[in-house]
């Protein structure tokens, strides 16, 4: 009896697909939180594969970000170990104490984290993220930490400075871009100050609705502006701001709007089972990093909104 030759085409429902392509082209840390999401794998192994990018200095580096090569530490590659810890239930104790503290030593004298520390200057680096000696204050790099350790009650001194930076920087928002907004949201989204927060998003939707940074219609993308510097395709959806459905950001749509955003997520996945980067790939390793990263986060959204993944 001859056996049945094994299929190298991935399996029919979407999340099976996906699985297909994690364990076909990702890092171990994407195949492991991959398991932890969908297929009930523990926090442990996440931790463990996420440890290797740990450096001394209590930030993480060695491109755990996939657009800042090299081995040095890094604000962006330690926000994303952080959101990596708070999706397993993690984002405490020690390991967050020894965040915080490299945070503090990164950070300006107002709080503030820089998009790329100077220190990544001898290493290679996306085109779109330029290293300069004084790199200058970001909401970008700092709004996602500081609303993330709020939102998992973490208190350091460090924060204080901080959060302090955030407010200023967000009420003050008048012509910004959709990657600014984000991380205006991700700190809104776990400000303490609950009425303060509600009322600075009422004016950020209104903000994004009026300059048109997020896309309504998904048939009409052509009717929405690409800011400068962003690739042909890099457009927002109402669900990139409102990755759950208890964000600040779900109230700037209506159902409609987030209903037919949703839909062209679920559509967006590839014939190879992974969702695809719509920001301008630079590198042949960077991008095949971070599609699986990218869909991980795709079917995390879709289902926190309710639709059935597989």
């Amino acid at each position: 009896m001859s056996e049945k030759p094994l299929s190298s085409s991935p399996p029919a429902t979407p999340l099976a697909r996906a699985e297909h392509f994690v364990w076909l082209t990702a890092r171990v840390l994407e195949q492991r939180r991959f398991a932890y999401h969908f297929l009930r794998g523990g926090a442990d192994q996440v931790e463990t594969a996420l440890a290797a990018y740990l450096n001394e200095d209590g930030g993480y580096g060695h491109a755990l970000e996939p657009d800042l090569r090299g081995p040095v530490s890094q604000p962006l590659h330690t926000a994303h170990a952080l959101r990596v810890l708070e999706s397993i239930g993690r984002c405490g104790g020690l390991r967050v104490e020894r965040i915080c503290r490299y945070l503090t030593e990164v950070s300006t004298h107002e709080g503030a984290l820089p998009a790329i520390h100077p220190s990544q200057r001898d290493y290679p680096s996306a085109p779109f993220v330029p290293v300069v000696d004084l790199p200058p204050s970001a909401l970008l790099s700092t709004g996602p930490v500081v609303g993330l350790l709020h939102r998992n009650q973490v208190w350091h001194a460090w924060l204080f400075r901080a959060t302090e930076f955030c407010w200023t920087a967000v009420e003050s928002l008048e012509k910004s871009h959709p990657y600014e907004i984000e991380a205006a949201v991700a700190f809104l989204d776990g400000a303490p100050d609950r009425s303060r927060a509600e009322a600075a998003a009422d004016r950020l939707g209104r903000l994004v609705r009026e300059q048109r940074l997020a896309v309504l219609d998904p048939d009409r993308q052509e009717d929405y502006p690409l800011p400068d510097g962003y690739a042909p395709g890099e457009h927002h959806f109402p669900h990139d701001y409102a990755r759950v459905p208890d964000s600040l950001a779900a109230r700037w749509f209506t159902e409609e709007e987030m209903a037919r955003s949703l839909d062209r997520l679920a559509a967006d996945q590839e014939e190879d089972g992974g969702w695809p980067i719509r920001w301008r790939a630079w590198a042949p390793g960077s991008a095949l990093e971070w599609r699986p990263i990218v869909t991980v986060e795709a079917l995390r959204t879709l289902r926190a909104h309710g639709r059935p993944v597989g």
